[in-house]
């Protein structure tokens, strides 16, 4: 699934192209992805132009000029893809297309269809049941170590199963969390609880470095997920834990043979990567 640096990119990419365009035509070919799309989508879409692209958590947030957010979330497999020319024929999982008047085509291709796609009154988005109980934006100011001690105060979960929670924090994914909880030398095993001063803020820290780097190589590109250009994501030569079962962590001097390199544990039906010797 597109975590929050795949999300941004998608919407970054969007943002160069679309934003400040009018929208002319909307066809969708299907009745909704893992919920119906909204009722009359094509002809509330029509006619208005998007103001502004941007990101919250794990979704794509495209505000219109009647103070509507079209909100997308790309699930396993969405995607968006822009074309310059009309007349291409759609292919198979284009479920929702939206024509600009400049010519240019958006198309949302959703081969699983485990995406959503809904229209929000703007000023009502914060009390939306999609965002309602959403945690604090890792990127943003609000953000920090006190924060994010207070909201791992009363929790007895493992810290990697707390940081998934997108109550506590917003965006993050079992990618970014196992390679955020090495960088900050945390075991994926502590107790949530545990995590306050020093230990916050090198999490917090090591959160930002990591999502900032990811972002900056375009996201990780994992089974489906490529750019709204069809370019691969590149952070996934970067994983340090992720993935590496067995591997060397950066930076090792450990007898591999001995101790078995970077683990791989199951933690809440997700695969945890973490070294025991550097992550305490």
């Amino acid at each position: 699934m597109p975590e929050l640096p795949e999300v941004e990119t998608v919407a970054r990419g969007l943002r160069a192209t679309l934003e400040g365009q009018l929208i002319v035509k909307v066809s969708q070919n299907r009745s909704g992805l893992r919920i119906p799309f909204p009722e009359n989508l094509a002809n509330r879409l029509e006619g208005r132009s998007v103001v502004h692209i941007g990101r919250r958590a794990k979704y794509l947030m495209l505000t219109l000029d009647d103070g509507h957010v079209l909100v997308v979330h790309l699930g396993m497999s969405g995607r968006f893809i822009i074309r310059d020319d009309p007349s291409l024929p759609l292919l198979r999982h284009d479920h929702l297309v939206l024509t600009t008047a400049n010519g240019m085509v958006y198309v949302l291709n959703d081969p699983r269809r485990f995406g959503l796609v809904a229209l929000i009154e703007g000023e009502r988005l914060a009390e939306h049941p999609l965002f309602a109980s959403l945690g604090p934006e890792p990127m943003g100011n609000a953000f920090d170590a006190q924060t994010l001690a207070e909201r791992l105060a009363s929790k007895n979960t493992p810290i990697k199963a707390a940081l998934l929670d997108q109550r506590v924090v917003a965006g993050l994914g079992n990618i970014y969390v196992c390679e955020s909880l090495f960088h900050a030398g945390l075991s994926p095993l502590r107790l949530a609880r545990t995590i306050k001063g020093i230990k916050a803020e090198k999490l917090v820290r090591a959160i930002r470095e990591v999502l900032d780097a990811a972002i900056a190589a375009g996201g990780s590109s994992l089974r489906d997920f490529v750019h709204h250009d069809g370019e691969l994501g590149y952070f996934q030569h970067s994983f340090v834990v992720y993935d590496r079962e067995s591997a060397p962590c950066p930076g090792c001097d450990c007898d591999i043979a001995r101790t078995g390199g970077i683990k791989r544990i199951v933690q809440s039906g997700r695969s945890t990567f973490y070294c025991p010797r550097k992550q305490r």
